[in-house]
């Protein structure tokens, strides 16, 4: 069609198959990216863990920016989120939260994002505007499905209750209706708050657990190395997987993939798919 349009220098023709080229292009990429997301559990929803760094302020308040930049990502893709829990900074931003997200393929998506991300900027509570840096920690699993069985013993669980320190109202307030669950045998800790009822809480935890011990299984099925909870290094200098800087200069850079953005504006207002895409195909690939 092309050639045709060329010979008899059809201009709208010509203007038409080249956006069909692009709207197939779209395509493979988009099937070249579902390719990727074919393991056990790349369609599940998916639960994220964010967690502060040392450095006060600073770093709680980054962890809040991570926070906002997932929640956004996730409003672009009409996807569904929700808070399970979050311990507020001591004068801003969060020390940890944990978010669900409920989509088409949100743990394939998000599945690569767990470490430490690094911010350098000049810090908005430096009263000499000084350039910082801060570390925030990020961990994604899945959601598990009801239908999987996973075997959780009354014994190896140890089960706290505590005052909800968010909001939620006079009533989440004054009742010890948070809940934190160990599982002692892994060391993996859970805890929910945004519930009014203890019960309910506990329920999201035991959720919340089932689908962390999953991924365990899942990542020692894989042959992986470390344990699960190894990924939750220090949260520091020489971990980080991607690294955001706001100053000297303005460039977002995933050290693992080393692809990069120059609008980190834009990054951290959730445009992250370029991102995703490139951990799917690099990491995938090797």
């Amino acid at each position: 069609m092309n050639q045709l349009a060329l010979e008899e220098e059809n201009l709208q023709v010509q203007k038409e198959v080249l956006e069909n080229i692009k709207d197939l292009r779209s395509e493979v990429k988009k099937n070249e990216i579902k390719c990727f997301l074919s393991n056990e559990a790349d369609s599940l929803n998916c639960y994220i863990e964010i967690h502060a760094g040392a450095g006060g302020t600073e770093s709680q308040d980054w962890a809040d920016m991570l926070r906002r930049m997932y929640l956004k990502w996730s409003d672009k893709k009409n996807f569904k989120s929700s808070l399970i829990s979050e311990h507020r900074g001591d004068e801003a931003g969060i020390k940890s939260a944990t978010i669900k997200i409920d989509g088409d393929y949100v743990f394939g998506w998000l599945k690569n994002e767990s470490g430490i991300h690094r911010l350098v900027r000049i810090s908005p509570f430096d009263s000499g505007a000084r350039r910082h840096t801060s570390f925030a920690s990020v961990w994604t699993y899945p959601v598990v499905d009801e239908d999987i069985n996973i075997e959780i013993l009354e014994k190896d669980l140890r089960i706290d209750t505590y005052r909800s320190s968010g909001a939620g109202g006079q009533h989440v307030n004054t009742t010890d209706s948070a809940v934190r669950v160990t599982h002692i045998p892994s060391k993996i800790v859970v805890q929910c708050q945004n519930e009014r009822s203890q019960h309910k809480n506990k329920e999201t935890c035991m959720n919340m657990l089932k689908a962390r011990l999953y991924d365990y299984e899942i990542k020692k099925r894989e042959q992986e190395n470390q344990n699960i909870e190894s990924s939750k290094t220090e949260i520091g200098w020489g971990h980080q997987i991607r690294s955001y800087v706001l100053q000297p200069y303005r460039l977002v850079k995933d050290n693992r993939t080393n692809f990069e953005s120059t609008s980190p504006d834009k990054v951290l207002d959730g445009d992250i798919d370029e991102f995703l895409e490139q951990s799917l195909y690099r990491l995938n690939e090797k």
